[in-house]
This record gives structure tokens, C-alpha cells and sequence, in this order.
């Protein structure tokens, strides 16, 4: 597989000043990575302070920063319309999710065979936050795969790795952790298959600063029922690309892994 940089890394930043200096430089040492488009997202600590030096020192970093605090989304969408390379992928600011899983995430991608792939999470051992936690996970997964007839592992997954052209044309809204079941549903609805491919996972723990609560599952079930009954109108506009996307599921479907192949039991 290809290491040059064709990787575009949207770091949405809210005070993580602990972990921050930490996970940017375990991501600047993949070589796939062309750029980290890092948004601080009304941080008050000293997270723009650690952005401001790592792009001192590495071209790459690109830091944007937004005043108000307005959620993961909205640092998301923000990213989204500064993006350079080829394919983009999210990273959080914490260190549950390891950039050394970038090689597996983008070589569907690099062998045509996907527009988006997902990491799943295995949640075993002391990589589960708490048992009430995964069976949220649990929830929200099972809803999206009974309003949108399809079969994924881990909806909520942090790490996320799409085509820079499709991620432009999701026309993401959600402003905080509804950005994901934004994400899944508005592919699902334009006609993509998610590809899942395992990742490590380090589940930390409220003292660590883990976000994430009981309420945005709530959030989240709600935001898929909605995204399942809106209309493409409403969605992507009055006038989505279908020709794009419709070109882009041709090509796909072209690029079995299998095909073209030599059959291994017929003789020469």
C-alpha cells in the first residue's frame, strides 16, 4: 500500500491539553497523513496554545480555532471545508483511538473496494469504558440497522475514514455528537455500504475526561429516526449530485477483491 501523504486528519479540539501534544504526535509520524486540519472548538485551556507550537514545527498542522464552543459537528463541518487531501478521517483529541490503525482503515479506500470505512471497536477486556456504555453503543447501532436495512458493528465509532469528495457532499448538520449517526445515515441514505475493518481501542474514563453520556445516545436515536424520514430535499439539497454518487457505486462494484483473479484450483 501506498505511504505517501494522501491523508487528511480533522482533529475537532476541546480542551485536551492533557492528551493533545501526545496524540499529534503519534498521528505526525504516520506517513500517510498530508495535513492535520486541527479546530479548536472555544477551548480554555491551553489546547490552542500546544496547536499554535506543533504547527510551528510541522507544516502540516494547520490550526483554525472558533471562539464559542459550538460542538463537534460544527468543528467538524468546519475541517470538512478545508480539506486538501484525497481521503479524511476523524481523530479525536484523546488517546482512545490509535492513528497506528490508519494503514488498515484507508486500504479499502486505496484498493477502490469503499467510499467509507468504519473502525470497530471489540470492547473486551479493559478496552469497555462500562457495561452501560457498550450496550448504549449496542442500542444505537441495532436502531441504525433496522431503520436503514443494513448490518454495521459499531455506529458511533470515532474513527471514520471517507473520500474528501463524499465528505463534501454529505451536507453534514449535526453540531455535537449527533455528527455521527449524521454521517451514517446521510451515506446510508445516498446509497454507500460501510466497510468495517477492527481497530484498537483504549476506552478512557470520566476522570480522564470522557464526554460522552447517556443523553447522546438519547440524542442519537432521535437524530436517526429524523434523518430516516426527512427527504432527500431536506438532506442534501434541492439538487443533490446523483450522478456522482451513482457513478461512484458503479466504480465500486468493479473492484471486487476477488475479481480477475485466477481461480486456484484450476490447472494451467
Amino acid at each position: 500500500m501506498s505511504t505517501a501523504p494522501l491523508l487528511s486528519v480533522m482533529m475537532p479540539v476541546f480542551n485536551e491539553e492533557r492528551t493533545l501534544e501526545t496524540i499529534l504526535g503519534h498521528v505526525l509520524k504516520q506517513p500517510e497523513v498530508g495535513e492535520v486540519i486541527a479546530v479548536d472548538d472555544g477551548s480554555t485551556d491551553r489546547s490552542w496554545e500546544i496547536l499554535t507550537r506543533a504547527a510551528a514545527r510541522d507544516k502540516r498542522v494547520r490550526p483554525l480555532r472558533q471562539d464559542i464552543n459550538q460542538g463537534k459537528g460544527a468543528a467538524l463541518r468546519r475541517a470538512i471545508s478545508e480539506l486538501r487531501m484525497p481521503f479524511a478521517l476523524v481523530q479525536d483529541a484523546d488517546l482512545e483511538y490509535d492513528p497506528r490503525d490508519y494503514p488498515v482503515l484507508l486500504r479499502p479506500l486505496l484498493e477502490g473496494r469503499a467510499d467509507l470505512v468504519y473502525g470497530v471497536r471489540g470492547f473486551a477486556g479493559q478496552t469497555a469504558f462500562s457495561f452501560w456504555f457498550v450496550m448504549g453503543n449496542m442500542a444505537v447501532t441495532l436502531a441504525t440497522n433496522l431503520l436503514f436495512d443494513c448490518y454495521i458493528s459499531d455506529m458511533e465509532s470515532g474513527y471514520k475514514v471517507l473520500r474528501s469528495d463524499l465528505w463534501r457532499r454529505l451536507n453534514l448538520q449535526g453540531d455535537r455528537f449527533d455528527v455521527e449517526p449524521d454521517i451514517t445515515a446521510r451515506a446510508l441514505r445516498l446509497g454507500y455500504r460501510i466497510h468495517e475493518v477492527p481497530i484498537a481501542y483504549y476506552a478512557r474514563s470520566r476522570a480522564e475526561g470522557k464526554k460522552l453520556t447517556w443523553l447522546d445516545g438519547v440524542r442519537a436515536l432521535g437524530a436517526l429516526v429524523q434523518l430516516r424520514l426527512k427527504s432527500d430535499a431536506a438532506l442534501f439539497g434541492a439538487t443533490p449530485d446523483w450522478t456522482y454518487h451513482r457513478e461512484r457505486q458503479v466504480e465500486l462494484a468493479r473492484h471486487h477483491p476477488l475479481a480477475g483473479r485466477p481461480d486456484p484450483q484450476s490447472k494451467v
